[in-house]
C-alpha cells in the first residue's frame, strides 16, 4: 500500500463502497454471458443463417475488438456523465443486442446488434466499473478491481446451463430475446444505485488534486510499458482461451476422460472458476506484497505452468490440473494492472485512463488468436506458440522488477509523491 494512502484522513464510507462493489459486481456478471455462452450458439447461428463458422466467428471478434478499441472514449463519457447513467446505458445495451440479434435474419445484421451494440455496451460497463471500484477502495484497489473482474469472469457460470437448456427447449431466437431482457432488466437496476466515489482528501483535509489526465499520462514512459507488458500477458493468456479446444484435439486429449468426464469440457469448466478466483485473490495479496512482487509470482506462475502444460500434454489428468493453475497465473491481470495504473496517475482519471490500458487486451486477442493459428499453420506444431507465450510470462515478471518498479517509484518522485490515491 501506498504511503499517501495510509495518510488519508477521510476514507469513502465502509457500508457504502461496499454496497457499490456488490453493484458493481452485479452488473458485470449481466454483461459476462456475451462472451462467456457466445460458443453456446455458433452452430445454431450457422445452421440459421447458412455460414460458415469463419463468418460467424467474425461476430464474436467485433465483440472484443469494439469492447476493448472504444474503451478510453467510454471511460471519458463515465468520467463526463457519471457512472449511473453511463453504465446503465452501457448494461442497457448489452441486454438489447440479444433481443435484437433474436430478430434479425442476415450475417450483417447479427454483426450489428451481438457485435456492434454488445461489444459498445460491455465494453461501457467493464472499464465504468473498474474504474469506480479503484476509486471506492483507495487502501485495497487490487482486491475490490479483482472482485468486479472476477464477476466479468465467472458471471457466466450462473447461465450457462440455463441457456443450453433454455436452447434445446425453445430454441434459438427465444433464448437470445428471454436472456437479454433479463441481462438488461437486471443490470439497469443495479446500475440506478451506482454513484461516484468521494473525491480524496488530504490529511490537512484539502482535496488531493494530484491525478493525472490521459492526455499526460500518454506521454509517460511508465504507462507504455505497462501497455507493453499488458499486452504481452493478454496475448499469451488469450492464445490460450482461444486456442484449447484446437491444441488439445492435436495433442490426442479430445476424447479422453477424467473421472469419468470428457477431459475438455471439465477443463474449460475448471480454468473458468481459477480464471475467476485469481482476479480478487491476487489483487488481495498485491496490496500487501506490491503490485510489481505480485506480478513476479502471478506471471512467472503461469510460465512455469504452461512450460509442464507443454511437457505432460498427452496426459488428460495434468491437462485438465494444469490448463486450471495457468488460468490462475492469467486472469490477475485484470486486478493487478488498473490498480498499478491507478497507484501511478491517481483516481480522478481513472477510468478514462483505464480505458487506454485496456485496448492492450484487444491487441492480446488479435495476436492471441489469428496470430498464433497462422504461426500454428505456419509451423506445424503448437511447440512454437507456446514458446512464445511462456517466454512472453517470464519477460513480463522480469520487466516488473527491473524496470516498472523503478520506473514508477522515479515518476512519483518526480511529482512528489510517494504514491497516488
Amino acid at each position: 500500500m501506498s504511503t499517501s494512502v495510509s495518510a488519508i484522513a477521510a476514507r469513502p464510507g465502509r457500508s457504502t463502497r461496499w454496497i457499490q462493489l456488490l453493484l458493481g459486481l452485479i452488473c458485470m456478471m449481466a454483461i459476462s454471458s456475451p462472451q462467456y455462452t457466445w460458443t453456446l450458439f455458433t452452430k445454431s447461428l450457422g445452421t440459421k443463417f447458412g455460414a460458415a463458422a469463419a463468418g460467424i466467428q467474425v461476430t464474436f471478434t467485433l465483440l472484443v475488438v469494439l469492447q476493448t478499441f472504444f474503451s478510453p472514449f467510454q471511460g471519458w463519457l463515465v468520467n463526463r456523465f457519471g457512472p449511473r447513467l453511463l453504465i446503465g446505458i452501457g448494461t442497457a445495451m448489452t441486454g438489447l443486442s440479444w433481443v435484437l440479434a433474436s430478430q434479425v435474419d442476415s450475417l450483417t445484421g447479427l454483426y450489428l446488434t451481438y457485435g456492434l451494440v454488445g461489444g459498445l455496451g460491455t465494453g461501457i460497463v467493464y472499464v465504468g466499473v473498474v474504474g469506480q471500484m479503484v476509486g471506492w477502495f483507495p487502501d485495497n484497489r487490487g482486491f475490490a478491481a479483482g472482485m468486479v473482474a472476477a464477476g466479468y469472469g465467472m458471471g457466466a457460470i450462473l447461465t450457462t446451463f440455463p441457456i443450453s437448456d433454455s436452447m434445446a427447449s425453445a430454441g434459438l431466437e427465444a433464448t437470445l430475446l428471454k436472456f437479454g431482457l433479463i441481462f438488461g432488466v437486471i443490470g439497469v437496476l443495479a446500475a440506478l444505485g451506482l454513484k461516484s466515489p468521494p473525491a480524496p482528501v488530504s490529511v490537512d483535509g484539502s482535496l488531493h488534486a494530484a491525478g493525472v489526465g490521459s492526455r499526460e499520462m500518454l506521454k509517460s514512459p511508465v504507462f507504455w510499458l505497462m501497455f507493453v507488458m499488458m499486452t504481452m500477458m493478454s496475448t499469451s493468456g488469450l492464445m490460450v482461451t482461444s486456442q484449447l479446444a484446437t491444441f488439445a484435439g492435436d495433442f490426442g486429449i479430445t476424447k479422453l476422460t477424467v473421472f469419468g468426464l470428457a477431459a475438455v469440457p471439465l477443463a474449460l469448466t475448471v480454468d473458468r472458476f481459477t480464471n475467476g478466483l485469481t482476479r480478487p485473490f491476487f489483487g488481495f495479496v498485491s496490496d500487501r506484497l506490491g503490485r510489481e512482487t505480485t506480478m513476479v509470482i502471478a506471471f512467472g506462475l503461469e510460465g512455469c505452468a504452461m512450460a509442464l502444460w507443454l511437457a505432460t500434454r498427452t496426459d488428460p489428468l495434468l491437462f485438465v490440473l494444469l490448463s486450471g493453475v495457468v488460468f490462475f497465473g492469467w486472469g490477475e491481470i485484470f486486478s493487478l494492472f488498473p490498480s498499478t495504473l491507478t497507484d501511478t496517475f491517481g483516481t480522478r482519471y481513472a477510468t478514462q485512463n483505464y480505458g487506454w490500458l485496456y485496448i492492450s487486451q484487444g491487441i492480446g486477442s488479435v495476436l492471441g488468436g489469428p496470430m498464433a493459428s497462422l504461426l500454428h499453420d505456419s509451423a506445424g506444431s503448437w511447440t512454437p506458440v507456446f514458446g512464445l507465450a511462456i517466454g512472453a510470462d517470464f519477460a513480463t515478471a522480469i520487466l516488473a522488477l527491473a524496470a516498472l518498479r523503478p520506473m514508477r517509484r522515479a515518476y512519483l518522485a518526480r511529482r512528489g509523491l510517494g504514491g497516488l490515491v
